[in-house]
């Protein structure tokens, strides 16, 4: 599997330039197989179905700086930040079943190199015993199947149980007294740092490297442009 590499080393991009990269690397880049790995400052992103103001909490978002955005795939809000670190996978074909399953069988093969014991579930998530760790999103383009994801190595707990929903009522309503009773942290697992982690991931699964040209990075910021409307962040 190939590796998409960016020519850059300063700090990370919105999260839109990431969702733009995958369609773009989707519709032009050869490779059957590709994977990537990105982080983002304080973020939320949420579903193509969904309704921002039923899932995102907008004023604490606001008042902390947290970036919202809408993603092709659907799928349920999640919360994001350099804490953490989002996987990207581009296969050959549409059949959506048989991408997620590429995937969850990619993070479950890391995971045991880790000394993890990880399962994955028919909602598409890997759990570490009964806590998820790692959630997916998929979509269709060009041919192709996109499935992106967020691993949760650590993250700021405080915004990520405050951000993703309107208010303590919704979790009530579930049966939930805190996001932190659904997930659990990669971290609390492993001696691993991040960057670690993060390299196991790269080594395991890539034999090859793409490095995008200047030309593509430009290609894609003006595609990211389409994810940055307030008509396709706000519609619904």
């Amino acid at each position: 599997m190939v590796y998409i590499n960016l020519p850059e080393t300063h700090t990370n991009r919105r999260l839109s330039f990431y969702l733009a990269m995958e369609e773009y690397v989707a519709r032009h880049v050869s490779a059957a197989d590709s994977f990537w790995m990105w982080q983002v400052e304080p973020s939320v992103i949420f579903g193509r179905n969904q309704l921002m103001a039923n899932e995102v909490n907008v004023d604490y978002c606001r008042e902390h700086h947290i970036s919202m955005y809408r993603r092709k795939s659907g799928g349920g809000c999640v919360y994001a930040d350099d804490d953490n670190v989002m996987l990207s996978y581009v296969s050959e074909g549409e059949a959506v079943g048989l991408a997620f399953n590429r995937f969850i069988q990619m993070v479950l093969l890391v995971m045991r190199k880790m000394g993890i014991e990880a399962v994955g579930t028919s909602r598409n998530d890997v759990l570490i015993g009964d806590r998820k760790v790692c959630g997916t999103a998929c979509y269709q383009v060009g041919g192709r199947s996109i499935v992106h994801s967020t691993l949760l190595y650590d993250t700021n707990m405080e915004h990520m149980t405050q951000a993703i929903t309107p208010g303590p009522e919704k979790l009530q309503a579930k049966g939930i007294q805190s996001v932190r009773q659904r997930i659990t942290l990669l971290k609390d697992y492993t001696t691993l740092t991040l960057d670690e982690v993060k390299q196991l991931f790269r080594t395991t699964l890539c034999t090859e490297e793409r490095m995008l040209t200047a030309t593509e990075l430009a290609a894609i910021e003006q595609l990211e442009q389409e994810y940055l409307k307030k008509d396709f962040i706000n519609k619904l």
